[in-house]
C-alpha cells in the first residue's frame, strides 16, 4: 500500500513538474494533459482507497517513507497515516481538484488577453497555471496524509506558498499583487502560532509522530506551564495550533485575506475555497482531536470564534456586488459552521460539512466563473439578470448549489448543516448557547444573500449592455461538464453519508471524543433514517429561518425587482449606518492598514531615521570619516616640507628620548 499512497501523492507533483518546466516545449495541450493525467490518476486511486475503507474495512496504514533527521532522540520523518479521515479527505481533495483542472481548460483558454502586449510574464502563463494548481493538489495531499507534525508543517506552508503564487497569478494587476501579499502576511501571523504549538509539542512530548503524541496526551493533560501566570499545557498547545487554523481557514480576525483572494483566476478561487487551503485548518483540528478533547477552554475558544465568523461574515455577503465576493463571504460563513462543530466536539459533523461544502461551493464558484466568461469578465451582479434563458446548464447547476448552500431539505447541505446546529445545541462547553443562537440566525442570512445573488444574476430583465447581451451563450463543455459532475454530489452525497458519518461512527479511532463531550449522541439515539431526519429538521427553527430568508429574497429580488430595478440600492441606502459597517467589513481592513501596516511602516521609518541614518550612517560611517578628516587636518600641519623643521623635530625627539633614558 505504501507504493499506492506514494503514487497518489507524487502523480500531481510529476504533472506539475512537466507542465512547469517543459510547458514551453510541449505546448498548452501537452501541459494540461500532463497536469490532468497526474491529478486524474490521484483521483482514481483516492476513490479506490475510499471505496476500500467503505466496503472492505481496510485497516489504517501508518508508515514511514524515510527518516529525514534524528536529533537528540527526536525523529523527523516523512510518512503517511491513511485512516478513514484521511481517505475521505483524499477523495474530496482529488475529485474537486480534478474537476477544477478540466474546467481550467475552458476558463484559461484566452488568458493571453489578461497580459499586456510583449509582457514576458504572460508567456506560457497557461502552462504555468496548470503547474501551480497541480502543485497545490500535491501540497494538500502531503498535508492530509502526513503522520507527523514535520510533514504536516511542510504541507501547511506549501499550500500557503502556492496560494500566494495563484492569487497573484495576474501579476501585472496591482490589486492581485496586494491580495497575494495580504494573504501571505496574514497567514504568517497564524503560522507563527502554529509553529509555536508544534514547538511546544516537541518540547514536552519529545516526538513529532502523531501516534506517540496522542498516546502521551492523557498523561500530560494535567501539566501546567508558566505562561500568563500558569496555564494548562493542552490549552496552550491547542490554542496555538488553532491560531494556525484561524489563518488557513480564515476565521475572525484572520479572515481578511480570503475575500481579496478573488483577485486570482476563478478556478483557483474554487480550489482554495472548496476543498484545499481553507479546509486545512478544519482537518487539522479534527486530526488533533486527541489533544483538543483535554482542554475545554480551547474547545470554547474554537466554538465561539467559529460562530462569530459564521454569522458576521454572512452579513457582509448581503452588501457585496461582485459575484465572486458574495460566494467568498459565503465560504467564510460556512467555514465558521465547520469550526463551530469542532468546538462542540462534533468533529464528524464538521468533516461531514467540509465534504458536502466542497462539492456545492466548488459548484458555485465554477458557475460564477461560467457567468463571468459569458459576461466578458464583468463580475458585477448589478449588470447581469435574465441569464437563465441564455445559460440553462449554468442556471440549473447554480440553483442546485444555492439550494445545497441554504440547507434546503433533501440537498447535501441540509444534512450536514442541520447536524452542526443540533450538535452545538447539545454541547456543554462554555459559549454553546451563544454559538447556537448565532448559527441559527446565520441560516436566515445564508438564504438571503444566496438567493439575492441568484435572482439578480439569473432572473429579471437583462441589465448588461447590448454588445454583451448579443454574445451571451452557454459556456463550452469543458466548463459545463464539471458543473454537472459537482451538482450530482451536491444533491445526493448527504443521503448516503449522513448515517455512517454521524450515527455509525464510521471514522472510528481516527477521531477521539470524550464521552462527556459527545454532542452527536442525541442524533444517534433518535436516528430513524434520512426521511425522519429531514422531517425533524423541518420542524426546527433553523429551517423556518432559512425558508424565511428564501421567501424574503424571492419577494424583494424577483417580484419587486422586476418593477423597481433600483430596489437593491434603495435597501442599502435605507440601511444607513448598518450598511456602512457591512460595506466597510467591520473596519478590519482599515484597522489593519492603519495599525499594523501603517504601524509597521512607522516603526520602519523610526529605525531608518534613528538607527540607519543617524546612528549607523551618521555616527559610525560618516562619523568615522569625519574623525579621520579632523585628525588629518591637525596632522597635516606637521608636514611643512621645510628641512629645518624636520631637523628641529628630530633634535627635540632625541632630547626627549635621552631625558627619559637618563631619568628611568
Amino acid at each position: 500500500m505504501e507504493n499506492l499512497y506514494l503514487t497518489i501523492v507524487l502523480a500531481p507533483l510529476i504533472g506539475a513538474v512537466i507542465a512547469g518546466f517543459f510547458g514551453g516545449k510541449i505546448g498548452r495541450v501537452g501541459a494540461h494533459r500532463a497536469a490532468i493525467a497526474g491529478v486524474g490518476i490521484s483521483t482514481i486511486l483516492s476513490l479506490w482507497v475510499a471505496y476500500r475503507f467503505i466496503w472492505s474495512d481496510e485497516p489504517s496504514f501508518n508508515g514511514t517513507v524515510y527518516t529525514w533527521m534524528l536529533s537528540d532522540g527526536m525523529r523527523f520523518e516523512i510518512g503517511f497515516l491513511v485512516d478513514r479521515l484521511t481517505a475521505l479527505m483524499m477523495a474530496v481533495v482529488t475529485f474537486v481538484s480534478f474537476m477544477v483542472h478540466i474546467y481550467t481548460i475552458g476558463y484559461m483558454a484566452d488568458d493571453e488577453h489578461n497580459w499586456p502586449d510583449g509582457c514576458l510574464t504572460g508567456e506560457n502563463s497557461y502552462q504555468r497555471f496548470f503547474s501551480y494548481i497541480s502543485l497545490f493538489t500535491f501540497s494538500m495531499l502531503m498535508l492530509v496524509m502526513s503522520n507527523n507534525f514535520l510533514q504536516l508543517f511542510f504541507g501547511w506552508e506549501a499550500v500557503g506558498l502556492v496560494s500566494y503564487l495563484l492569487i497573484g497569478f495576474w501579476s501585472v494587476r496591482e490589486s492581485a499583487i496586494f491580495a497575494n501579499l495580504k494573504a501571505f502576511l496574514v497567514n504568517r501571523v497564524g503560522d507563527f502560532g502554529f509553529i509555536l504549538g508544534i514547538a511546544a509539542i516537541g518540547m514536552y512530548f519529545n516526538s513529532m509522530d502523531y501516534a506517540e503524541v496522542f498516546a502521551k496526551a492523557p498523561d500530560l493533560a494535567g501539566t501546567q506551564v508558566a505562561v500568563f501566570g500558569g496555564v494548562s499545557l493542552m490549552t496552550l498547545i491547542c490554542i496555538l495550533l488553532f491560531i494556525g487554523a484561524m489563518g488557513k481557514s480564515a476565521q475572525v480576525p484572520l479572515h481578511v485575506w480570503l475575500p481579496d483572494s478573488m483577485e486570482g483566476p476563478t478556478p483557483i478561487s474554487a480550489l482554495i475555497h472548496a476543498a484545499t487551503m481553507v479546509t486545512a485548518g478544519v482537518f487539522m483540528v479534527a486530526r488533533m482531536s486527541p489533544l483538543f478533547e483535554f482542554s475545554t477552554t480551547a474547545l470554547s475558544f474554537v466554538l465561539i470564534i467559529g460562530a462569530l465568523t459564521a454569522f458576521f461574515m454572512g452579513l457582509v455577503g448581503l452588501v457585496q456586488n461582485d459575484i465572486k465576493r458574495v460566494v467568498a463571504y459565503s465560504t467564510l460563513s460556512q467555514l465558521g459552521y465547520m469550526i463551530a462543530a469542532l468546538g462542540a466536539s462534533a468533529y464528524a459533523a464538521g468533516i461531514f460539512h467540509l465534504m458536502t461544502h466542497a462539492f456545492f461551493k466548488a459548484l458555485l464558484f465554477l458557475a460564477a466563473g461560467s457567468v463571468i466568461i459569458a459576461m466578458h469578465h464583468d463580475q458585477d451582479i448589478r449588470n447581469m439578470g435574465g441569464l437563465r434563458s441564455y445559460m440553462p446548464i449554468t442556471w440549473a447547476t447554480a440553483l442546485i448549489g444555492s439550494l445545497a448552500l441554504i440547507a434546503f431539505p433533501g440537498f447535501s447541505g441540509f444534512f450536514s448543516k442541520d447536524a452542526i446546529i443540533e450538535a452545538v445545541g447539545h454541547a456543554h462547553v462554555f459559549g454553546a448557547s451563544f454559538a447556537w443562537l448565532l448559527l441559527t440566525a446565520g441560516a436566515f442570512v445564508t438564504a438571503l444573500y444566496s438567493f439575492r445573488m441568484y435572482y439578480l444574476v439569473f432572473h429579471g430583465k437583462p441589465r448588461m449592455d447590448e454588445h454583451t447581451r448579443s454574445h451571451l451563450h452557454e459556456t463550452p463543455w469543458v466548463v459545463t461538464l464539471p458543473l454537472v459532475a459537482l451538482a450530482i454530489p451536491s444533491i445526493f452525497i448527504g443521503w448516503f453519508t449522513v448515517e455512517p458519518l454521524l450515527v455509525a461512527n464510521w471514522f472510528g479511532e481516527a477521531i477521539y471524543v470524550k464521552p462527556e463531550h459527545d454532542s452527536l449522541h442525541s442524533l444517534a439515539e433518535h436516528w430513524h433514517g434520512q426521511f425522519a431526519f429531514i422531517l425533524h429538521g423541518m420542524k426546527a427553527l433553523p429551517f423556518w429561518l432559512a425558508m424565511g430568508g428564501l421567501v424574503l429574497a424571492t419577494i424583494v429580488w424577483w417580484f419587486l425587482h422586476r418593477n423597481n430595478p433600483t430596489i437593491d440600492d434603495q435597501i442599502q441606502q435605507k440601511g444607513g449606518l448598518l450598511t456602512k459597517i457591512l460595506q466597510d467589513k467591520y473596519g478590519f481592513d482599515e484597522f489593519n492598514q492603519k495599525v499594523f501596516a501603517g504601524g509597521g511602516r512607522g516603526i520602519g521609518r523610526l529605525f531608518w531615521n534613528t538607527g540607519d541614518r543617524t546612528l549607523i550612517d551618521g555616527a559610525m560611517v560618516n562619523g568615522s570619516a569625519r574623525m579621520v578628516g579632523l585628525a588629518a587636518a591637525v596632522v597635516r600641519h606637521l608636514q611643512t616640507g621645510y628641512l629645518y623643521h624636520y631637523a628641529i623635530a628630530m633634535i627635540i625627539g632625541l632630547v626627549v628620548l635621552l631625558t627619559l633614558f637618563v631619568t628611568l
